[in-house]
């Protein structure tokens, strides 16, 4: 929609509604997938994060893969291969 000389992102006509995944509610013996949107210092924060959710919150291991490109969407082998190997995916931004 636009506003005068803005433009607000959140608002647009949506024809079908895309629920929200399952979300777990404890994070302790899960595998986190982290996605890399190859931003500068996304790994350096993907790894910290990691690191962190092991130690605060049990998580067994993590995975992080890396997008080709942060324009482009995740590969559609990356996606699957995560979704067969992650109990839980997070997306992270860099800066």
């Amino acid at each position: 929609m636009v506003s005068g000389r803005f433009i607000d992102p959140s608002v647009c006509d949506a024809k079908e509604t895309i629920l929200l995944a399952p979300r777990a509610s404890d994070l302790a013996g899960k595998v986190v997938g982290l996605l890399d949107n190859t931003k500068e210092q996304a790994d350096i924060i993907l790894q910290t994060i990691g690191e962190a959710l092991c130690e605060r919150y049990g998580v067994e291991r993590i995975v992080i893969r890396r997008k080709e490109h942060y324009s482009k969407p995740a590969a559609a082998e990356i996606i699957d291969e995560m979704a067969a190997e992650v109990d839980v995916a997070i997306a992270g931004l860099g800066g």
